[in-house]
This record gives C-alpha cells, sequence and structure tokens, in this order.
C-alpha cells in the first residue's frame, strides 16, 4: 500500500492532481439479472441453465465448463436470452455433462463472468456400511445402521424378512440417516433385517443381517450407565438436518439430556428427541455449530457418562466488503477493497473481464486487497472479486476508469542507488530530457526485490531536489527503485529500475523457545529459525544460558547456526530451571531474550500424559492461536489445562479444556508484545508433563508506518442509558488530517472483575455503538480507540456507568408452606437466586383447589425485607395452592411453583410435628427470614422492657435491703468459651454450622419443671429470652443482633434443664444441581402453575428422583427420622399457637396499613424451629445431675 511523504506546498500538487478525477464517469453498469444456479437430473433429461444480463447493448453471453469455454452444437444450444439449454443429458465414462457452469457477460466496457452452478446426475452407489447380526436379550437394545452415498441424498427405509418395517411402536425408531433402533427389544423381533436407500434415480437394498433374541434370565444387578452408540462429530451444509444419536444402557435404564459445551441454549424451534434420546435438529444454521453433550444418568443418582461430538454447519461465502469503481489517472495506483466471510473462510481471487488477474510486480494481492500501480491505459475494465468454498461461490465488480492527459514529461535518467547503513540507501537521478522546467513532483516507488508479491512504497518529493535517502528499509535485504515525474496534467513514464542490498545488522531479537520434559531430568530446548526480517543478515551462532531459581550460576553452551534443538541432560527433579538464548550474526551477538522458566516433572512411578506437542501462530497483532498435538500413547487424557501471560506481568486464570479440544485461540493481547503460554494433559494418574513456549504478538502497523505517529485518541466519550441491559455509547472523531476510513472498538469492562470472559470489545465504524447484554444494576467501565491505515490510537478517558436496575427475572427460592395449627399456616421464602436485584415487596396469593380452578386467588403482599407471611383461616379438608413472586418498581417478577398444603379433617397438629410443603422438595437450606416491626409496636417492646428491668432492679434492692439472701434456681448454661468438659446428651455445632440457628420449639409449654429445682428459662450471652413467669406469648421476635459475633454467641448458647428437648437443625452440604434434563432443554422450563407437593417423590439435585430404596434408608436411618414428643412437654400447647398467630395478625394489619414507599425500622429475626423432610433432625435430652 502507497505511503505517502509530502511537504506542506505540496498540498497544491495533490489538488491540482485530483481534482478532475474526482468526478467519476458514469458508465452503463454491466450486471447480471438472472445467474444459473444448482440442479440434479436424470440421465437422458434436458437441462436449462438460465443466464440473463443486463447493460449497454450489445451484450453478449457465453458459457463455460469447468473454466473452459464451451461450443454451440447439436448437443448444446444457447437460447437467445442468453441460457444454456442440453436437450439429453449424457453420462457415460467417455463423455459426461456433469460438472461446474457458468456464464460469461460482455458489452464494450468489459466483461464479468457468472457464479458457478453445479450440475449433478442423480445416482446412488453401492452401500459403504452394511446392517451386520446382532445377538441381544430380552429387554435390551439392539440397532442396525446402514450408509449409502447418494446425490441427492438418498432416504433410507428399513424391512423386517423382506417386509416394510411396522413404526407402531415407539420401541422403534428410525433416524434420518439411516440408523434403526429398537428399544426393549421382545422374542417377536428376531428375524431378517435390510434397508433400503431410494432417491429420484435408483432404489438399493441391502444385505440381510439376523436379529437373535434370548429369552430374559431373571432380575438383573444394577449397572452404571453406559451409551453404547453417541453422536459422531458431523459437518453438515446450510438448511440441513442433522442428527446426534445417543443409546445408552443400564439397569435401571438411564435418563438421556443433551446440553451444549458452551452453556448456549439448544435451539427449541429447529431441535427435537427423536425416540429415546436421539437429537435431531432441522434447517441448521451457523449458530447451531459447536459441541454437544449426550449424557446418560441413572434414575435418582449421580452416576452419569458423558459423550460428545462436534457439529460444523457450513456456510456458503457472502461479501462483506465490496469493491467500488474507481477514476484513476494514467501512472496512478488503484486499491479495490474485499472481504467476504464463510464457513470454511471462502478463498478470495481476482478477475480482470472475466478472466484471472496476471499478477505481476505493478499489480499485486495483499490478501484480499487489489493494488495496480503505475497504471496504464490496458488496466480500464471490470474487475470481480470471487469468494469461493466447497459451498458455491459470490461475486463483486468495479470498475477501473483510467484518465489520459497530453504533453507529458519523458521519464527520469540516470538513476543509481548507493548502500548507506543497514537501514538506509541513497537515490540520486536526472531530470527527464523534455518538459522538465514542467514537473511539479517526483514520486519514488520501492520494494523488496526477493518473493512474490511484495509490498511497494511510494515517497513524493519536490521538483526542487534530486536526491533522497530512504531510511527505513530492512537490513540484508535487495531493494528495487524507480522514480516517476508529475506535471498538473499527469506523470511520466516509469524510470529505468535499479536494485541495491542493505548492510547486515545485529538480529531483532532470539528465536522463541520451546521447553518440553520427557523424563524428571532433562528439558528439550527447540526454536524455529529467525526469519530474514529479523535475523537482519545470515546467523552464525546461538548461545543458550540455563540456571536454576534459587543459584545464581549461568552455565552458557554455543550451538552452530543450523540448529533447532539441544537437549540439556543431567538435570534436578521438581526443579524450576531459567533459560534463554541469543543469536548472533557477523555483526556481533543481539541482545539475549528474557529468563524463561520451566519446572522439571517430579519422579514419580505412575505413568501421565507425555508433554503436548505445542505450535503457537500470531493471527493478527492481538489475538494468537494454539495448536496441539498428543502422541499416541496408553495413558487416557481427560482434558488440558492452558495459561498464558505476558512477559514480566502475573499469569492469567488456567483455561480448561476438553479432551477432544486440540486448538484455542487467544484474543485481547497486546501488539508487539512476548507472551509465554503452557500447556499440560490431564489423566487420572495426574498432570502430564508441561510444554512451555513464548511467541510474539506483530504489531498493527506496517514497516513504513513505524515512524508515523499514532492518531489521538477519540475524545468526548458519553453513556446513555436504554435499558437495565443496555447503554447507548457516544464519542467524538479526533481532529487529525488522514482523509482515509476509520473504526473504532469499544471495550466494556465490569468494575473490579477478575473474569476475562467478562470483557467485550465491539468493532463498529461509527461514532456510536449499543452496548448489549450487560448485567442490570452494575457499574462498568467503558474506553473507545480509534483504527486507522493498520495504526491504533491509545484508549480514550475511562467513562464509568452503572446500568440501570431491573425487575426480578426470577421467582423467589425455597417456598415452602408449615400447617403451625388447623387453620393456620406459615409460609416461608428465600430471596431470588440472581445477583443485583433489588426486591421491594413479595406478594403470595394462595387459594383452595376449588377456588383456584374458579379463578380466584387471595392476595398477601409483604415488604422485600420479609421472608415470612401468615395464612389464616384455612378451612379443614381442603388442598390449598400457594405462590409467591417478587417485584420492585420496575415491574413484578414470575411466580414460584405452586407449593400444595393439604389440610385432613379431625386432625390435631397444634405445635406436635408440624407439618411442611416445600416447592424445593430436595432443598437442604430453611428459611431464615427477618420481620421487620413497625415504629409502633417497637415502641411498645421497649417501653416493656423498661418497666421490666425496673421490677427486677427494684426486686433486687429489696432483696439486698433485708439482707435475706435467697437461693436461686440453679441454671445449666452452655458456654460459648471452652468448657471444662463436655455436657452429656448435647452436641454443640461446629465451626462450619454458625449459619444454622439453634432454637427451642415453639411447642416447649409452661409445664415444664425440673425435679431439682431448674429453671425452664432459656438465656442467651446479652439478655433473658423466656421465662415461665413472663407472658405466655411466643417470643418469636427479638431485636437484630448489632454484629455478627453477639449473633453467633445467642444463636450458640442457650440454658437448658433436664427434662427438655431442644431440637437443632444441621445444614446438609448438598451436591451442586445437575444440568437440566433433556426434555427441559427443548421444551424450555416448566411452567410456573406447575405443582409440587411435599408427600411426592423427592427430586435430586442431579437428574431425576431419589429411588425407594434410598428414601427407604433415608427413613430408617435414625439421625433423620422423626423423634417422638417428649413425656415432658405440656398436654395443650394451644395457647401458645394462638398467641403467636395473634402476633403475626397485629403485624400483618400493621403492614399493610403502611405506605409501599415505607421501609421498616429494625429488622427481627424469627427463631422458630421447625420439622423438615430433608434436614437432619438432631435431639438430644438433658439429665440432671
Amino acid at each position: 500500500m502507497a505511503k505517502f511523504k509530502m511537504k506542506s506546498y505540496q498540498h497544491w500538487l495533490f489538488f491540482v492532481l485530483f481534482l478532475p478525477l474526482s468526478s467519476v464517469l458514469c458508465f452503463s453498469e454491466l450486471s447480471f439479472i438472472t445467474e444459473p444456479s444448482d440442479v440434479t437430473l436424470l440421465p437422458k433429461d434436458p437441462a436449462v441453465l438460465d443466464c440473463q444480463a443486463h447493460g449497454l447493448p450489445p451484450v453478449t453471453i457465453k458459457w463455460l465448463k469447468n473454466g473452459v469455454k464451451l461450443a454451440e452444437s447439436e448437443h448444446i444450444h444457447f437460447l437467445p436470452n442468453g441460457s444454456l439449454y442440453i436437450p439429453k443429458i449424457k453420462h457415460t465414462k467417455e463423455e459426461s455433462d456433469e460438472g461446474f457452469y457458468q456464464c460469461l457477460s460482455q458489452n464494450k466496457y468489459g466483461a464479468i463472468l457468472s457464479q458457478r452452478s453445479r450440475l449433478t446426475i442423480a445416482s446412488i452407489s453401492e452401500f459403504v456400511l452394511q446392517p451386520v447380526p446382532m445377538v441381544v436379550t430380552e429387554g435390551s437394545v439392539a440397532r442396525f445402521s446402514c450408509a449409502v452415498t447418494s446425490s441427492p441424498p438418498a432416504t433410507i427405509t428399513w424391512e423386517l424378512n423382506q417386509s416394510t418395517l411396522p413404526l407402531r411402536t415407539d420401541r422403534i425408531t428410525v433416524l434420518p440417516n439411516g440408523v434403526l433402533q429398537i428399544h426393549n427389544v421382545q422374542l417377536e423381533d428376531a428375524g431378517q433385517y435390510r434397508c433400503v436407500a431410494t432417491n429420484i434415480g435408483s432404489r438399493l437394498k441391502s444385505r440381510e443381517a439376523t436379529l437373535t433374541v434370548n429369552q430374559g434370565g431373571g432380575p438383573q444387578p444394577r449397572q452404571r450407565p453406559r451409551i453404547i452408540a453417541g453422536p459422531q462429530n458431523v459437518t453438515v451444509s446450510l438448511h440441513q438436518t442433522v442428527v446426534l444419536e445417543c443409546v445408552a444402557t443400564g439397569n435401571p435404564w438411564p435418563i438421556i439430556s443433551w446440553s451444549r459445551a458452551d452453556s448456549k441454549p439448544i435451539d427449541v424451534y429447529n431441535a427435537k428427541v427423536l425416540g429415546n434420546g436421539n437429537l435431531v435438529i432441522t434447517d441448521v444454521n451457523s449458530k447451531h455449530s459447536g459441541v454437544y453433550l449426550c449424557r446418560a444418568t441413572t434414575p435418582g443418582t449421580r452416576n452419569y457418562t458423558i459423550a460428545a461430538a462436534n457439529l460444523t454447519v457450513q456456510v456458503p461465502p457472502s461479501i462483506v466488503e465490496r469493491p467500488e469503481s474507481q477514476t484513476r489517472p494514467r501512472a496512478g495506483t488503484a486499491r479495490f477493497m474485499c472481504q467476504a466471510e464463510g464457513v470454511p473462510l471462502p478463498r478470495i481471487s481476482w478477475l480482470k473481464n472475466g478472466e484471472e488477474v496476471h499478477l505481476n510486480g505493478r499489480i499485486k494481492m495483499y490478501n484480499s486487497k487489489l493494488v495496480i500501480t503505475q497504471i496504464i491505459p490496458e488496466d480500464d475494465a471490470i474487475y470481480q472479486c470471487m469468494a469461493e468454498s466447497d459451498q458455491g461461490s459470490v461475486l463483486s465488480l468495479a470498475r477501473l476508469i483510467v484518465v489520459m492527459s497530453e504533453d507529458r514529461p519523458s521519464a527520469p535518467r540516470n538513476v543509481h542507488a548507493e548502500t548507506i547503513s543497514s537501514s538506509a540507501i541513497l537515490l540520486a537521478w536526472d531530470r527527464p530530457l523534455y518538459n522538465a522546467d514542467k514537473v511539479i513532483a517526483y514520486s519514488i516507488h520501492y520494494m523488496k526485490a526477493e518473493g512474490l508479491n511484495n509490498e511497494e512504497y511510494q515517497v513524493v518529493i519536490g521538483n526542487d531536489t534530486t536526491s533522497y535517502i530512504i531510511d527505513d528499509l530492512e537490513p540484508a535485504r535487495n531493494y528495487s527503485f524507480y522514480i516517476v515525474a508529475y506535471m498538473p496534467m499527469g506523470a511520466s513514464r516509469m524510470s529505468d529500475q535499479v536494485s541495491q542490498h542493505t548492510l547486515e545488522d545485529v538480529p531483532l531479537r532470539t528465536p522463541e523457545l520451546t521447553l518440553t520434559s520427557q523424563s524428571s531430568t532433562d528439558i528439550q530446548v527447540t526454536w524455529q529459525p529467525l526469519p530474514a526480517k529479523v535475523s537482519r543478515g545470515r546467523l552464525s551462532a546461538y548461545r543458550l544460558s540455563y540456571r536454576t531459581a534459587v543459584d545464581s550460576t549461568v552455565a552458557s553452551v554455543e550451538l552452530p547456526q543450523n540448529s533447532t534443538e539441544y537437549l540439556l541432560e543431567g538435570l534436578q527433579p521438581d526443579t524450576i530451571y531459567l533459560l534463554r538464548m541469543a543469536a548472533a550474526t557477523r555483526v556481533g551477538w543481539c541482545e539475549p531474550s528474557a529468563w524463561t522458566s520451566h519446572r522439571t516433572p517430579k519422579t514419580t512411578s505412575s505413568k501421565v500424559p507425555s508433554a503436548p506437542a505445542l505450535q503457537l501462530e500470531p493471527l493478527n497483532c492481538t489475538s494468537i492461536v494454539a495448536r496441539w498435538q498428543t502422541s499416541p500413547q496408553s495413558v487416557a487424557v481427560q482434558g488440558y489445562r492452558l495459561c498464558y501471560h505476558e512477559e514480566g506481568q502475573p499469569e492469567q486464570p488456567i483455561i480448561q479444556l476438553q479432551a477432544q479440544t486440540f486448538t484455542h485461540t487467544i484474543s485481547g493481547l497486546d501488539p508487539r508484545r512476548k507472551y509465554h503460554v503452557k500447556i499440560l494433559a490431564v489423566s487420572q494418574a495426574g498432570d502430564g508433563y508441561q510444554t512451555d513456549q513464548t511467541v510474539s504478538t506483530p504489531g498493527c502497523v506496517s514497516a513504513r508506518d513505524q515512524l508515523a505517529a499514532a492518531p489521538p485518541a477519540p475524545h468526548q466519550v458519553t453513556v446513555l442509558a436504554n435499558n437495565a441491559s443496555a447503554v447507548s455509547l457516544r464519542w467524538s472523531r479526533p481532529a487529525f488530517s488522514a482523509g482515509k476510513a476509520v473504526s473504532y472498538t469499544v471495550r466494556s469492562t465490569p468494575v473490579g472483575t477478575h473474569n476475562a470472559s467478562a470483557i467485550r470489545y465491539l468493532q463498529t465504524t461509527r461514532q456510536s455503538v449499543m452496548v448489549q447484554n450487560l448485567d442490570p444494576n452494575t457499574r462498568y467501565e467503558f474506553v473507545v480507540r480509534l483504527h486507522v491505515d493498520q495504526m491504533s490510537s491509545p484508549w480514550s478517558s475511562v467513562v464509568y456507568h452503572q446500568t440501570l436496575p431491573a425487575a426480578p427475572s426470577k421467582p423467589p427460592a425455597g417456598v415452602r408452606v408449615t400447617l403451625i395449627e388447623d387453620d393456620t399456616a406459615l409460609v416461608s421464602w428465600r430471596e431470588p437466586t440472581e445477583p443485583n436485584v433489588v426486591v421491594t415487596r413479595y406478594t403470595i396469593l394462595y387459594a383452595s383447589q376449588k377456588a383456584w380452578m374458579a379463578g380466584r386467588w387471595q392476595i398477601l403482599q409483604r415488604e422485600g425485607s420479609h421472608t415470612m407471611a401468615l395464612l389464616e383461616k384455612l378451612e379443614a379438608g381442603n388442598v390449598y395452592l400457594v405462590k409467591i413472586s417478587a417485584s420492585n418498581q420496575l415491574g413484578e417478577g414470575p411466580y414460584s411453583d405452586i407449593v400444595e398444603l393439604a389440610l385432613k379433617r379431625g386432625n390435631n397438629h397444634r405445635s406436635k410435628n408440624p407439618r411442611h410443603s416445600d416447592s424445593f422438595p430436595d432443598t437442604t437450606v430453611y428459611s431464615d427470614g427477618l420481620y421487620h416491626i413497625d415504629q409502633r409496636s417497637m415502641t411498645g417492646i421497649i417501653v416493656g422492657v423498661c418497666i421490666a428491668l425496673a421490677c427486677i432492679v427494684m426486686c433486687a434492692l429489696i432483696l439486698i435491703s433485708k439482707g435475706r439472701p435467697r437461693k436461686s434456681s440453679s441454671h445449666k448454661v452452655i458456654a460459648m468459651g471452652a468448657p471444662e468438659g463436655p455436657i452429656s446428651g448435647l452436641s454443640l455445632p461446629t465451626e462450619h454450622q454458625t449459619e444454622n440457628v439453634e432454637a427451642l420449639i415453639p411447642m416447649i409449654s409452661h409445664h415444664f419443671l425440673n425435679s431439682k429445682g431448674g429453671s425452664n428459662m432459656v438465656i442467651s450471652s446479652a439478655r433473658p429470652i423466656s421465662s415461665k413467669n413472663q407472658s405466655k406469648r411466643w417470643l418469636l421476635f427479638k431485636k437484630e443482633i448489632r454484629n455478627a459475633a453477639e449473633s453467633d454467641a445467642e444463636c450458640r448458647a442457650s440454658l437448658y434443664e433436664a427434662g427438655k428437648t431442644v431440637l437443632r437443625y444441621e445444614e446438609r452440604l448438598g451436591a451442586a444441581p445437575l444440568p437440566p434434563s433433556s426434555r427441559e432443554i427443548i421444551y424450555g422450563p416448566y411452567h410456573s402453575e406447575s405443582s409440587h407437593t411435599s408427600e411426592g417423590s423427592q427430586e435430586t439435585g442431579d437428574s431425576g428422583h431419589y429411588s425407594n430404596e434410598e428414601s427407604n434408608e433415608e427413613m430408617s436411618n435414625p439421625s433423620t427420622s422423626q423423634s417422638s414428643r417428649p413425656e415432658s412437654f405440656g398436654p395443650d400447647d394451644g395457647t401458645n399457637v394462638a398467641e403467636l398467630k395473634q402476633s403475626f395478625k397485629v403485624e400483618n394489619e400493621e403492614m399493610l396499613s403502611r405506605p409501599r414507599h415505607h421501609s421498616a425500622p429494625d429488622a427481627t429475626r424469627l427463631c422458630c424451629a421447625s420439622e423438615g423432610s430433608h434436614p437432619a433432625l438432631h435431639t438430644s435430652q438433658a439429665v440432671g445431675s
């Protein structure tokens, strides 16, 4: 690409030179109205390939087959409209009409070529895969497969005993790819099976395969799931149908589910499950590409196995940046841009008037760009950019118009060059022989003399000199030069070319090292020869230096110039070594590289994977592609660990990769930086040997631009909020004189994030962009940088912005309903499990089944700080449905799953064994929701407490004044500190159980006396909580603890007596839930109206339900079984329950009477013991001494 150096007075030159060229001459554009398309026909059928073109008459159309022009004959006819007609398709060994066809349209301005059309003769080959006989046991799975090569694709059907196989039962599945699956095989399924392949031209039958079914022999032992036919890697074209097969066995039968390795959702509109777990995706497109995981899980357990397959969807080429028509003067330069995309990446070539462009020193291709320098009249033509791949071809055209001028000067004479240094050459010449007085400027052109498609550089200088020093050349390179003289009306011819060689220099840098270990006492050092651009001459030697990380003694070894590897032996196992290298030319040694670290492996007896063969390749100035291979070995590789870091910077987080992955792209890097990349394989036996390699990212500027200053950064960056997940960014273009196209990169980063995947980059050519898919209520930082002519500006100043809050998108979690009296239930829940969402109100809907069917719900509302509510006046004998939603000022979220609570007639639950209903039966976390008390209630409590304290003080003063000490009841206290000895019968909470609140069961009544004079008072480390002399109301609310230590002490310490039963919940750490089931993945989550009851089967966090065996074991476990009511409990605790009900009632009325925006003052904690189905319930009997 040409580069310009100009002085201030030269602006006039280009104004005068390009003023007449600014108006592009209009021409009647030559284009296609109809282009030929792909067609499949039978032999002897007629064929018509359409082609119609539009342009200035006369327009002629010719045809090409496989790139060779066709001549009209009796077998091939050209129709008047330009189409091609073949009356009878030939398909023999000697002659066939099958192939690729294109039409060529031409008029006075040039010629254009159409897209490629393929004519295919319908055919079907012999079977490449025949069904094979099988012997299976009754009740198991049988599978047959067959495959043919067919055009168009054949339809596969199956026959049993030479009759069409009936598909009336769900046990038999025929997949579109020709696979036959028979589940739960029966004795009558035995017989002879064969497949039949049919297309428009033929019908082919495979050989028969016998299915033998043996009778089953009684109960089968339990077996882990095993996938006997997993999905295979498949590559398909756009809009085709793909089948990912998954057949698994086990006892009990496993459940099949599908997911994507990248955690993206599976397309529910185009994907469906066929048979017992086969995934079929129709009308595939590029978004369906990815790795799919088939998971077979034993119901009710965590036993599963996974099979993976990669789906690649090939996309036809499409041009995203089209070339534009240009008008250029003779001896000028034209540049045609063209960018295309597709899968696989299309190849780009250029056509001139329908024929391939002949590249030479004047016409060159740089990647996909066509550059024509020193334009001549013969360059006036129509140029086409053609992008083609296996999926087809697409073309885009542009015209080059050459403007001629009269009275041009002759070419500069006697051009000669002289080497000054390793990067500079002096060029000198004489003025033109004719019209030298009209020359206003000279243009110097130079390029590398060796190699093909070298880029040509251009320097423009004034007419007051005939010499120039070019000082940005590469050392030890041959360059060719020529000069052109310019006048206002045009340019001269090219001068004679001269060549000159620059001097050698020391190497620019050292080779990139790759370090591996094959044993615990060696390091294999390998490197690639330096490219000529870096070596800056012929290398004479290498010097390798190494030492341990703890020893400063450096050992060195010199190696010949043709070496590319060296083995360091006799090293210490499990030791970090530092290595570096230097290279030399005849001029001298370069600076040695920075130290590279490598740890030798530990000495181990178990066999671990060997070091992968790593290859690093810069993709561009900010990205690196890592590819690796592992040698065949007996050790099974479970995955790979890859990490990288910039030289002198800390390592980035480790990247975990699948065992089937052998390539990874590292992006977001800085140009012209050295990076260290490490990778190792992981197996069951442990981590394998590690490979270390260094690589340097290239610069984003060409050699000519290295001296140019970087463009200024964009300024006046502003952020406007659109919604909770999107913002609009705007900025101003900096003031600089470059008239070339610019683009921008926008970077958005959550403030304080340490996750590299949360950082996003957006590319745009406009001065605004919409950043979407942001997290609500999150603070982000935004920066913008500018790109022009392969140069990048610094990042702009950081702009901070917090996204708007959003309405809840998830329902409250852990909804459970507890029946605490015959007509009263306590409903509790947890906040929705989504970050950065504020909840200001909860809405509770409940209704009996009869009312629900009539659409009548009763509504309760609680503030966002509350996670409990009372449901009163429930009618016995009804089943109640409860669901809850969370909301804030931005809207209401979805409702939770419905929870059912059955009230039986005549049951007196009271406070004994309260019944629960949970929306998540498998949850192990109990609600610890907080209630807020309004100002009036809080004032009453404070007054009551003050009166009680005053009475206590008065009593104490009376006792002291009378001097009659009284013997108080002896209390037995469980201390928070280190006790002198363990107390029998009471299990103290361990440190990791601090979140579980211990409380007395609310059923404990006042009929509760210690025969040895003990009190039934419960005391915390702060103050009394309950006493038999106090009111018999439940003390359900206590003031919120001011700090975590006091809260922990109150929940851990309590006073107890003989005969008292203390119930304590122990949180059971459950396994993380497995991915959703296949039905949920394909059809989405179940509706919120679906009901869950506490008495049904317990859902596991894995994939299904607890098995009966596990449920029975759990019920039989003494630690989880229900404890009987102790004899010390009073016969009737209705008074306490009634008072609890009353306290809730008062609060509910007051909460509903307050304004919605009013926030509750002090939070209070509800300490209430209840019994659930899942948490372990511990009972300890305190025995008096």
